[in-house]
């Protein structure tokens, strides 16, 4: 047996799917059910009343002789045979009443005096034959029910028998085919997915919200109507969960709700603020709508399956129609049985009467015209179907109506489900409209983040960064939050994963931002927000995937002081941002590229006669063509690193200005060319580290000037002598290679500030070494030095010693005599800061926070 709940769920389905039954499959639908309600009424009433009633029909010449008295109303017929000449003749006397007897043949003389002898019992048949007529025959009842029982099954024909259940069996195929398309499994979820997703459009607050705020933004007609919003509370809802429809909250009807730019529906203050929990419903449907478009899209499956059932319905009415119509005439009240039972009844041939056989025929009428109506229907269905192109949804209507221009046309399955829709209520493709559009997707992001996002939270995101400076990190919102742009003492503001990224006019309160970072954010601007940044912003860093998304105001910035550019510049995309010239950025001074270049951009050289300083970091991809550097005559600071660089490039020694530069993780091997830089006057800083350089060659001595040498990460086996006369020498590092020996020449580097030779086979510290008493940084550690020497005293400008990593059994007490080092700048094992003498370690402890201030 079925439960309550079972048989209760059954009534869920008309409802879950009304939306999508056009007015002609619901009239279908209930002329299914009539049909129904015909087969089941004519089945009951043939299991209950449906029989046929059989008399024999008397075959014989019959030569009737009426006896005396009975004045040809006699209740019983004599039937005289003669059965030969000159032969007795006999009679069989056949008598209906309520004991029927069949009486043997016997003599006429002998029956008939029989019959005759008494007075009394004629008397009594006359009397009786007076209140009966007709033709009695000599048959029992269960002969009776025995011929009416092979009749019904011989004389009655097929279509009177089985009527009810055909009728049936059309019926439940019809209903079947009808609602295919809501069963099959290749189509039912995305219907129940669409049903799903309609029904939460169409009762979300953002609905409601999102027209009433685009219709009457701007509007002056809005203010002047305001005086009937009273007149639509009873079609709004004025709780806190604005739009949100209940069973006793009836729904914006199609009178009361109209898209329209010039006559606005009235914002009630009550929608003004959208629940925090209404907008993440509303930000999750806008994920189902943009994921159920892309899956449905893509097929017509739904279609083609409508389109078939509908054939299929066609089809079964063409055929149910042309047999049918044939056996009508098929059904009637008086049929002739010839069972063939002779033998056991005594008759051949039978008259029988089917008793149901008027009624069946209405039914059967009734029927007929149901299917004529259910087929012209159908007929009605297939001209829709084909009249206008149902793959195919546009929004134009919607567009024109409201203020969504972008809300994009659909096709397939998808668009078939709206044209389904609107056979419903177009108010329900409406309403679902405002889901398709960006536009109403990006105003909803934009007060969930301006709800989310207040200025107290924006506040404790701020921080200080290296430069001491007041700096703001958003990451993956959906958009730029108002209240920023209330942090008007803010000094850096980076913005990072934002592609809804929209910088209003209210940026012009925030005089003291300089610096922008735009980490794959082509963000947009306002003209008046545009003319602040042109004249403020001192510092840009734009990071991009493609070089498009760089956007087009970058390149009009014309007081921009520093540009950093970080994302793919390869040969095709060095065409397209030649068409944004960098021309106009006059007052550039710093230029940083980290791409994969191949050569250096033409529009780099429009403002070569700027730039002080250019950065090119490449992904390992090979620089090749360095000619144009020799345009940059004003270049102070050049870094070309990973470029793959094999020597270094001739046009860096026409750069007459330049003062640093960086060839770190290249591939240059030798540095013969190093000779050449006797004619950079100015250059003081040379970075060759990461690299894979065997010798330093003694043409290192003509770069008189230099004071920063970085030979880390090479292959170096020794220091050459030349090195060390460099007098003007303050930093040098030579870490991390295979350097078994520390000259003693370099004692002549009085300038000596910052020494590094960490990762190398030092083994012993030459004391010339101490000389260097300006030395403030020393990095000793992993080398395999056995002993430091007590004159490490003398190095009292001492903040950072490293010697970590060697094979030290003792510190020399002298460490306490460097008068500048402290715990935290002395990078050793534990065991040996334990084992310095007390006096000693109490110096080095005190005042932790000395070498904090005064560190490398």
């Amino acid at each position: 047996m079925f439960t309550l709940a079972e048989v209760a769920s059954l009534n869920d389905i008309q409802p879950t799917y009304r939306i999508l039954k056009p007015w002609w499959d619901v009239f279908m639908d209930y002329l299914a059910v009539v049909m129904l309600m015909v087969a089941i009424f004519a089945g009951t009433m043939q299991l209950t009343k449906d029989q046929v009633v059989c008399l024999p029909v008397l075959q014989s010449t019959v030569n009737s002789k009426a006896q005396p008295g009975t004045s040809g109303k006699a209740d019983f017929t004599t039937v005289e045979t003669t059965t030969g000449q000159g032969e007795e003749a006999s009679t069989r006397t056949v008598s209906f009443g309520s004991a029927p007897t069949v009486t043997p043949d016997v003599p006429l003389s002998r029956a008939t005096s029989s019959q005759y002898q008494p007075t009394e019992s004629g008397q009594e048949l006359k009397k009786e034959q007076k209140d009966s007529s007709g033709r009695k025959t000599n048959l029992d009842f269960q002969q009776y029910v025995f011929i009416n029982q092979m009749c019904y099954h011989l004389a009655l024909p097929w279509y009177s028998k089985y009527f009810p259940y055909l009728v049936l069996i059309h019926t439940i195929i019809l209903i079947v085919s009808s609602n295919f398309w809501f069963k099959y499994p290749k189509t039912c979820s995305k219907i129940e997915h669409f049903v799903s997703i309609l029904g939460k459009c169409f009762e979300s607050p953002w609905t409601t919200k999102a027209l009433s705020e685009t219709a009457c933004e701007d509007s002056e007609e809005n203010k002047q109507r305001l005086t009937g919003a009273q007149s639509l509370s009873k079609y709004v809802s004025t709780s806190s969960d604005e739009g949100s429809p209940s069973a006793s909250t009836p729904m914006i009807t199609k009178s009361g709700f109209k898209f329209s730019a010039d006559k606005p529906m009235i914002e009630v203050p009550s929608v003004t603020i959208l629940d925090k929990k209404d907008g993440e419903q509303a930000k999750a449907l806008f994920e189902k709508v943009r994921k159920f478009r892309a899956h449905v899209e893509d097929s017509d499956l739904i279609y083609k399956l409508y389109v078939g059932q509908t054939v299929i319905k066609t089809v079964k009415f063409i055929f149910i129609l042309c047999y049918t119509a044939n056996f009508v005439n098929t059904i009637s009240f008086e049929h002739i049985c010839n069972p063939k039972v002779e033998h056991l009844i005594g008759y051949t041939q039978f008259e029988c009467t089917h008793n149901m056989a008027y009624m069946l025929k209405k039914l059967l009428i009734s029927y007929i015209s149901l299917i004529c109506v259910y087929g012209f229907i159908c007929l009605y269905t297939l001209f829709w179907l084909f009249r206008i192109p149902l793959k195919e949804y546009s929004f134009e209507k919607v567009r024109e109506e409201s203020s969504f221009s972008d809300i994009p046309d659909v096709k397939n399955d998808f668009a078939f489900l709206l044209h389904m829709v609107d056979q419903y209520d177009q108010l329900y493709s409406k309403r679902f409209g405002v889901f398709l559009s960006e536009v109403s997707e990006n105003k909803l992001r934009e007060i969930s983040l301006n709800h989310e996002w207040t200025f107290e939270k924006l506040r404790q995101h701020v921080s200080r960064n290296a430069q001491d400076k007041q700096e703001l990190h958003l990451f993956m919102l959906s958009g730029v939050p108002d209240a920023v742009f209330d942090l008007t003492d803010l000094d850096v503001l980076k913005l990072e994963l934002i592609p809804e990224a929209k910088i209003p006019a209210k940026i012009s309160q925030m005089t003291y931002l300089q610096e922008l970072h735009l980490y794959h954010c082509p963000a947009k601007v306002e003209q008046t927000a545009f003319s602040f940044l042109r004249d403020h912003l001192r510092c840009l860093h734009v990071k991009f995937t493609d070089v498009a998304e760089i956007p087009a105001w970058v390149y009009l910035l014309k007081n921009l002081c520093e540009l950093y550019l970080i994302g793919n510049l390869n040969s095709e995309n060095n065409k397209m941002i030649g068409l944004e010239s960098l021309r106009e950025l006059r007052h550039l001074k710093i230029l940083h590229v980290k791409s994969n270049l191949t050569k250096i951009p033409p529009n780099i050289t429009d403002v070569a006669p700027h730039l002080t300083k250019l950065v090119i970091h490449n992904d390992g991809t090979k620089l090749v063509v360095l000619n144009s550097l020799k345009k940059m005559t004003n270049v102070a600071e050049l870094e070309l690193q990973n470029c793959e660089l094999e020597r270094i490039p001739h046009a860096i020694f026409s750069l007459s200005n330049l003062q640093e530069l960086d060839l770190k993780s290249n591939n240059i091997c030798t540095i013969g060319e190093i000779i050449s830089f006797q004619h950079l006057k100015r250059l003081t800083c040379l970075k060759l580290w990461y690299n894979k350089i065997v010798d330093i060659p003694s043409s290192i001595t003509h770069i008189k000037n230099l004071e920063s040498l970085y030979l880390s990460n090479n292959k170096l086996e020794s220091l050459p002598a030349a090195v060390f006369s460099l007098q003007k020498l303050r930093f040098l590092d030579v870490s991390y290679n295979s350097i078994a020996l520390i000259p003693v020449e370099i004692g002549l580097l009085q300038n000596l500030q910052h020494f590094h030779i960490t990762g190398n086979k030092v083994d012993i510290l030459p004391k010339q070494l101490f000389k260097c008493v300006k030395l403030r940084t020393l990095s000793l550690g992993q080398n395999c030095i056995t002993s430091i020497p007590d004159k490490i005293s003398q190095l009292l400008q001492l903040t950072h010693l490293e010697l970590k990593g060697n094979c030290l059994d003792r510190l020399p007490a002298t460490l306490g005599q460097c008068q500048l080092l402290r715990k935290s700048g002395l990078i050793v094992e534990d065991h040996l800061f334990d084992a310095l003498p007390s006096e000693v370690k109490e110096v080095l402890n005190q005042d932790t926070s000395i070498p904090f201030a005064n560190g490398i």
